[in-house]
């Protein structure tokens, strides 16, 4: 559908600090950002937070983007970024907690199937976590931000040829890791 400009609507100029411009943001890359977040940080409440920090900053910042998809690489970047400073400096944490008590990590199970769950759940993003960063990021893009090879090339600067060789290379990385064990992969 074409606009007065003769421009398509998802090619649109969208100003972050205007409410219908910021809603249309906000509904078109929350889901997104929110999963992004969510694989790097592994807590679903830091990743809402994050996903929606990074839009408060485009809003407060009055950022204009030529396109929704400007907006949305533009926020997952942002989203990304403040993840690994995220994860960054719970691990600092962490480490000064262990130094001052002990932690203990035991968790009573609810049922079998939640057990599974877990175990399953935490294998995977130990083999995640086992990637190359370069490798991870691809990977996290793909499957979890529901990106394709374009847009995650775009994201992090690389081809989109290089983007597939690094997203073949995890899965390889990963099927050694996990070896032919069912493992359940959340969404």
């Amino acid at each position: 559908m074409l606009n007065m400009e003769g421009q398509t609507e998802n090619s649109k100029s969208l100003n972050a600090a205007n409410s219908a411009d910021f809603n249309a943001i906000y509904r078109e890359t929350m889901k997104s950002l929110y999963r992004i977040s969510y694989r790097i940080v592994c807590d679903e409440e830091a990743a809402e937070d994050l996903a929606h920090d990074s839009l408060i900053k485009a809003n407060e910042k009055g950022l204009v983007f030529p396109s929704m998809n400007d907006a949305k690489f533009w926020l997952i970047r942002v989203v990304k970024n403040a993840s690994l400073n995220y994860v960054k400096r719970k691990a600092r944490e962490r480490k000064a907690y262990q130094k001052a008590q002990y932690e203990d990590h035991r968790v009573a199970p609810s049922g079998e199937i939640d057990v599974l769950a877990n175990e399953a759940k935490k294998k995977a993003q130990d083999a995640l976590n086992k990637l190359p960063p370069k490798l991870k990021e691809v990977i996290v893009l793909k499957e979890y931000g529901d990106l394709n090879y374009k847009e995650i090339g775009k994201i992090a600067g690389i081809s989109e040829g290089n983007v597939k060789v690094r997203i073949f290379r995890a899965r390889k990385i990963l099927e050694e890791i996990l070896g032919a064990d069912d493992v359940y992969l959340p969404n």
